[in-house]
């Protein structure tokens, strides 16, 4: 049966912490709305504080083979794109009162709109849920010496019950943790940057890839990092009032990332200039010359960061699965589909305790093959409907099983195969000038995401003028 309105979310949460999150994707009523703007940054600055951050900028200058100084305009460029984007995104929660995935549909169509929701379902409640539980378990490993698979288990266990609880323990699960995290890797950044050596030359890198390749694949990389989290944003600021300043949740929102991503992968680059590292287990490679007091605070900050990440992963991507049409019992649908989330990702992440870097770099990397299209898609969108201040336009559309917008899927298409065709530089599989070009890296996202924008713009102008 079709919905043309809007439905509320029932039950009664309020300010409630320590309390099951009723509902899944139903817009949230007026007198639930709760929170400042300020809350934002730490929201999401602490799921950034953790090993995975950081080891991106070890993938700059130890894989990709940039000196520090290259590493840093690239990190510094991929962040500042992608939280640009989160903001932007972030700002509209407040006015729609409903998640990222849902306003998606404005672009897609309801179900064009089971394209990037798919994938997102994936990515985030599966891929960095295994990702993030992996750097999470080698550090607690690293602390307790512990068998891997007992961390793991402590590891998903304690990230899965926040998770199920919702919106308000999650938000006050990452300012709990933020103060913490920010001392602890603060102090371990000016250890590491005051033994580094800066003016190292470059590495190796990744053999036929010059610098100017590398350079590409460490912005793509960053921006996948960063960007990962905008299929998010609103998810965590539609229980904000309307009238919150668009200006001030954005700015909160975006500058959590940027800070947080940029401070902690420049670290990781700058660790690789201080020799060659004596272990194989990453994080013990990182707080190897680190005082052994504060190595160990580092490690535990790391586990606590990993879980921190995973929280947001497994809320949104329940969100997201929830936006496919899935029925399940009102009350509880989305903390069920969390449960579920834990269980697949646990698994997922348990086979991906072997040659965790490696899986990493890849994982980065292919995870902006698609959200850069997505992304491209639905700013455009946004700028398209502008003057729809009010989100009175949008509205009606978001629940509406018969509104279609062909635009969005097919536009998405093309770029995630015109560009992986042609650009993707990766083992498993190298496009077409890639292949020709091993220099120029990897530029998928960036060819996909401006791909994208231009087809969706081309095809959904001419609608709107037919529409006036």
């Amino acid at each position: 049966m079709a919905v043309d309105v809007e439905p509320l979310r029932e039950g009664e949460y309020g300010t409630k912490v320590v309390a099951v999150e009723p509902g899944g994707i139903e817009k949230i009523p007026p007198s639930d709305r709760h929170g400042r703007p300020l809350g934002l940054f730490w929201t999401w600055a602490s799921p950034n504080l953790e090993f995975a951050t950081i080891y991106l900028g070890v993938l700059a200058t130890l894989v990709f083979g940039l000196t520090f100084w290259q590493a840093v305009l690239a990190i510094v460029l991929g962040n500042a794109l992608s939280s640009i984007a989160h903001g932007v995104l972030s700002a509209r929660g407040p006015v729609h009162g409903v998640p990222e995935m849902v306003l998606s549909r404005a672009a897609f169509g309801f179900w064009g709109n089971l394209l990037p929701a798919g994938f997102l379902a994936v990515t985030a409640g599966i891929g960095w849920f295994a990702v993030n539980s992996v750097s999470a378990t080698f550090a607690l490993n690293s602390l307790t010496g512990a068998p891997k698979w007992l961390c793991l288990v402590i590891v998903v266990l304690a990230q899965v019950a926040i998770a199920f609880f919702g919106h308000n323990f999650v938000h006050s699960f990452e300012r709990w943790v933020f103060p913490v995290l920010t001392v602890v890797f603060v102090i371990g950044a000016i250890v590491v940057l005051s033994k580094s050596h800066p003016g190292a030359p470059a590495g190796a890198g990744i053999p036929h890839v010059g610098t100017a390749g590398g350079f590409f694949l460490t912005l793509a990389a960053v921006f996948g990092y960063g960007s990962g989290w905008n299929p998010y944003a609103s998810d965590y600021t539609r229980y904000l009032a309307p009238e919150t300043s668009k200006r001030a949740v954005g700015l909160f929102a975006g500058a959590g990332i940027f800070v947080s991503c940029t401070v902690l992968q420049i670290v990781g680059a700058a660790s690789v200039t201080i020799g060659p590292p004596a272990s194989d287990n990453p994080t013990t490679a990182f707080v190897d010359t680190m005082p052994s007091l504060l190595a160990n605070l580092t490690l535990l900050a790391i586990a606590i960061g990993g879980v921190s990440a995973n929280v947001l992963n497994i809320y949104s991507g329940s969100m997201s699965f929830l936006t496919m049409g899935v029925k399940l019992p009102a009350h509880l649908r989305r903390a069920l589909v969390a449960l579920t989330f834990g269980v697949i990702g646990f698994l997922v992440a348990l086979s991906g305790l072997d040659d965790a870097g490696h899986k990493y770099e890849n994982f980065l990397l292919v995870i902006g093959y698609w959200i850069a299209p997505w992304l491209g898609i639905v700013l455009v969108d946004i700028w398209l409907r502008r003057k729809d201040t009010d989100g009175s336009l949008v509205a009606p559309v978001l629940y509406d099983r018969r509104y279609t917008n062909w635009a969005g899927p097919i536009a998405m298409v093309v770029g995630l195969v015109v560009s992986i065709r042609l650009f993707s530089n990766q083992e498993q599989y190298t496009g077409v000038v890639a292949e020709s070009n091993p220099g120029i890296g990897d530029i998928t996202p960036i060819v996909g995401f401006l791909l994208a924008a231009v087809v969706y713009f081309a095809i959904r102008v001419p609608v709107i003028r037919s529409h006036k």
